[in-house]
């Protein structure tokens, strides 16, 4: 490692010249130049420690000694492509395979979350002969062309929906058409599903699949009502087509009660498809796709070759079985469960303090924060959410807003997160979150006084008050 750093100004100014602006940082106005990780905590240029609370990727945590060792171990001895017989490749494969229902026992390992997406779009359409594809409004499934038309969160920026893509609504039960009041909200949206199916049927056209994440992420971390996937999956099978469960995000035991969040769905319910990414390689690019025999043979029938040079590789798959093993050793499953819980139970109690937060959800350590300028309209409090960002970052504490409205606060932080860091960065919330509505109440008062001189009231925003 090298042991003089550039100075942060000149590492700025280099990659604004050799980069391209569309490649953005975190914290645009003042980003963070960081330059070592451990656990849960990184360190920037001056030693300063944050906690971590975006980091899906470095899943058991940042430079874990035991992930470390077994890729450096590995390629000690041997990095090649997977078409030379080697243990590591099956080892992990039959590892992985005693995690999921017993159908899905069919592996393709890959790079990239985005390439195992795509490479699920062409097993879909291969098995079913269809070209059509269902998604959830707001979905992101990858950078890839191909990708991008499937993932309404970037197409509606580029060249739109193209007419073989059918987005149904997000089974959103906070801000959707069907709300928490509703008696059965995954049939509801199970149904919409169905209408986006029938009327692309009156079109002519075929489905090959429904592509979803088991949790949806950039949608605002939202928790599907139990039953909808089941529910769903009648409907696209009828159709012809096939369900993909993406778990790039979530997966690897994330929602502590499972290990992959698809199974929150019930046990009775197995998709087609299940794509990995991200966790699965705790920072080393591992990429993965679990599907059935039926589906696979049909990708075999073409008798072309499925190769990925990179893909599978004994370093790759070195580094994967160590992460399992991590998990295991250090109950990180189970870890989830306990601290998301109890992570959870302190949001919600700022909930009931602070009416700014419309809604607390998740599972696990995969969590979500509603800013809403209002509890009855529920508006979204977009500036608000980057104003709490970017003080959480002036505490060192790293975390993220998404969503439609870029106003759910998103907790999905490496496996290791403690109790202590919980708390910690709730404490930090709860006088954040206070700091503000002081000021608006400052600012509210100053406005009353204007009044009560007869001079006409100003129309202002509460964040305006905040910068």
């Amino acid at each position: 490692m090298a042991t003089d750093q550039r100075a942060k100004a000149d590492t700025l100014s280099l990659r604004q010249r050799l980069l391209s602006s569309s490649c953005r940082l975190f914290f645009p106005e003042d980003p963070v130049k960081i330059v070592r990780g451990q656990g849960q905590y990184l360190y920037d240029e001056q030693g300063g420690e944050y906690i971590d609370c975006i980091n899906n990727v470095a899943h058991v945590g940042h430079c874990h000694p035991l992930v470390v060792q077994a890729a450096h171990e590995q390629n000690q001895v041997l990095n090649t492509n997977s078409r030379y017989l080697h243990d590591n490749i099956v080892d992990y494969a039959q590892r992985l395979s005693e995690t999921l229902p017993e159908k899905l026992c069919v592996f393709y390992f890959l790079n990239s979350g985005s390439e195992a997406n795509d490479l699920a779009l062409r097993l879909a359409r291969q098995y079913t002969g269809h070209q059509d594809v269902v998604v959830l409004d707001h979905a992101y499934h990858g950078h890839l062309s191909s990708l991008i038309d499937i993932s309404p969160y970037k197409f509606r920026y580029l060249d739109g929906q193209k007419e073989w893509v059918h987005v149904a609504p997000l089974p959103d039960t906070y801000r959707g058409p069907y709300r928490e009041d509703h008696p059965n909200p995954a049939v509801a949206y199970a149904n919409e599903v169905k209408r986006v199916v029938s009327n692309a049927q009156e079109k002519g056209r075929k489905i090959a699949a429904f592509f979803v994440e088991s949790l949806p992420s950039v949608g605002g971390q939202i928790i599907p009502p139990a039953g909808y996937f089941s529910q769903v999956a009648e409907h696209i099978h009828r159709a012809g087509g096939v369900f993909v469960a993406d778990e790039i995000q979530v997966g690897f035991g994330r929602v502590g009660k499972h290990f992959w969040a698809f199974q929150l769905q019930g046990e009775d319910f197995v998709p087609d498809i299940v794509t990995m990414g991200k966790s699965i390689g705790n920072g080393h690019p591992i990429a993965c796709v679990a599907t059935t025999q039926a589906v696979s043979r049909a990708f075999e029938a073409t008798g072309v070759e499925y190769f990925n040079t990179f893909g599978g590789s004994p370093v790759s798959c070195a580094v994967g079985l160590a992460v399992l093993d991590v998990l295991e050793k250090e109950r990180l499953q189970a870890h989830a469960t306990c601290v998301g819980s109890f992570l959870m139970e302190l949001l919600r109690q700022q909930k009931a303090k602070h009416p700014i937060i419309g809604d607390v959800r998740g599972v696990g350590l995969f969590i979500g924060v509603d800013l809403v300028q209002d509890e009855a309209t529920r508006m979204p409090a977009t500036q608000e959410a980057d104003y709490v960002v970017t003080r959480l970052k002036e505490n060192y504490i790293l975390l993220s807003a998404d969503g439609p409205g870029r106003n759910i606060l998103k907790f999905k932080p490496p496996m290791c997160f403690s109790l202590d860091n919980a708390q910690l960065v709730v404490t930090k919330l709860d006088a954040i979150l206070t700091d503000m509505e002081e000021k608006v109440r400052s600012c509210e008062t100053l406005r009353l006084q204007r009044c009560s001189v007869k001079h006409p009231p100003e129309e202002t925003h509460p964040t305006q008050i905040l910068y």
